[in-house]
């Protein structure tokens, strides 16, 4: 049986997705194993990454450069400095 990646529904606006996010990373935060840290983090960046497409608000895109930052805090935070550098990037580029 082979597996099936379901992913975000495309319905949902660019404020969903970034609350979306917000969400995955809050739980990122409460996670104890760092594999679904990682995991979170992911889910986080791809709907920001969604987001981002779906919008040009200034307010949105602040929120979204937010998200990344604290995605980056969080991994400083767990020794993973190499994504940790990349979700800063990200959120100088919104920023």
């Amino acid at each position: 049986m082979s597996k099936r990646v379901i992913g975000l529904p495309q319905y949902l606006s660019a404020q969903q997705r970034l609350n979306l996010a917000n969400v995955y990373l809050e739980n990122a935060r409460k996670a104890q194993e760092l594999n679904i840290t990682l995991v979170l983090c992911h889910n986080a960046e791809e709907s920001l990454l969604h987001a981002g497409k779906a919008t040009k608000s200034q307010p949105l895109l602040d929120g979204i450069a937010t998200v990344y930052s604290a995605l980056g805090k969080l991994l400083e935070e767990r020794k993973r400095d190499s994504e940790a550098i990349a979700f800063h990037k990200k959120a100088e580029g919104l920023g």
